[in-house]
């Protein structure tokens, strides 16, 4: 079995250290630490945001260390910028100035076009992994074995239950807010002619700008030869992070050998598969998914489990599956990030703290397998 690379995007919020609040110092991190990091760090749509980019890795440990270095380089950014970056999905306190979109003209035909979803309670965070190297095809092919299981990753990695200060009773309003944009949502069944001729319909009749804006929950990226994979929130706990990623490649692993046997991949009804969404996006691990083989409701850490089974041959190959099953352990004694933001929240009484909680300097709690 080939062994995937992987790599990793993570979006952070840039806040200011006496209020919390979302500020608009993205340009200034950025140019802060463009000498260091280069393409490695980016701006994205609003300028209270940051995103840094992994290169691609074959290897668990290695990924990790970027990503510890990532975070360090960009908190160190942040606070010499007055502010401090945190992995959170969502704005956990409302922002005191108005958010501004980042300079350049396809955000600002994006921000015309699509108004309505501006606003603090759309600002949102996302973590995306890629894997490859995989041509189109594949890519799709692949997206369509993986789309019944993403859901069960959706729930492993919510992180979102406040926004601008309340608690939206959800694990993951994020999964909420970013669905009103065009597209966003399961990847339909299609190969690589009906991909090109889908999306390009979208573009001419002005429902997108461009191919970019597929914002399908798996896609085959636009830039490098890649699966990504978009459901998840941005989590400031690393090893929930690493786990992640490592399930994403060691699912893909598993699921290329039907691929690639040109085995059908199963197609659950859309109607149940954004009913599993939706509960991901509500419980997380802490309550009922819907099993898609089934159709019936079953305890969402029996489908984890379920989820390392079925990855585990890719797992194997990767040398991650003893990693893998200590850090999913781990997230099961201390819970996903919503159950720790509420838990901050219980003990202290303050938001400010919840904020506090979620900077990205922390470099996790270190449970992988010996």
């Amino acid at each position: 079995m080939d062994i995937l690379t992987v790599g990793v995007e993570e979006e952070y919020l840039l806040v200011d250290r006496e209020t919390r609040a979302p500020v608009n110092r993205g340009p200034a991190v950025i140019g802060a630490l463009a000498n260091q990091l280069g393409e490695q760090i980016q701006a994205e749509f609003y300028t209270t945001q940051v995103e840094v980019c992994t290169r691609p890795t074959p290897d668990r440990d290695d990924l990790r260390e970027q990503l510890v270095r990532l975070r360090r380089a960009v908190a160190d950014g942040a606070r010499r910028g007055g502010c401090a970056a945190v992995a959170s999905a969502t704005p956990v306190i409302r922002p005191q100035e108005p958010l501004t979109v980042t300079e350049g003209d396809r955000y600002r035909r994006m921000a015309q076009r699509f108004a309505a979803l501006l606003g603090p309670d759309h600002l949102v965070c996302g973590c995306h992994v890629h894997v490859g190297a995989l041509d189109r095809e594949r890519a799709l092919a692949l997206a369509g074995h993986m789309r019944p299981w993403l859901p069960v990753l959706q729930s492993i990695t919510c992180n979102s239950p406040f926004v601008c200060g309340r608690d939206t009773g959800l694990a993951s309003w994020r999964a909420v807010a970013h669905a009103g944009w065009p597209t966003v949502g399961p990847t339909p069944a299609v190969d690589e002619q009906q991909y090109l001729a889908y999306v390009d319909g979208l573009v001419s009749s002005g429902v997108l700008l461009d191919r970019r804006m597929v914002y399908w929950y798996a896609r085959p990226s636009e830039h490098v030869p890649t699966l990504e994979i978009r459901v998840t929130d941005v989590n400031a706990d690393l090893d929930t992070v690493v786990l992640t990623a490592m399930l994403v490649r060691g699912l893909a692993g598993a699921l290329l050998a039907d691929v690639d046997a040109r085995v059908p991949a199963p197609l659950p009804p859309e109607p149940e598969l954004r009913r599993a969404h939706r509960l991901a996006a509500m419980y997380g691990i802490e309550g009922p998914a819907l099993d898609l083989e089934s159709g019936r409701e079953a305890p969402a850490v029996s489908l984890v489990d379920r989820l390392l089974d079925r990855a585990a041959p890719g797992l194997a190959a990767a040398g991650d599956l003893g990693a893998v099953a200590a850090l999913w352990q781990g997230l099961r004694r201390q819970g996903t990030g919503a159950r720790r933001q509420r838990a901050v929240y219980r003990a202290t009484g303050s938001l400010a703290a919840v904020v506090d909680s979620l900077e990205v300097a922390a470099a996790g709690r270190a449970l992988e397998a010996a």
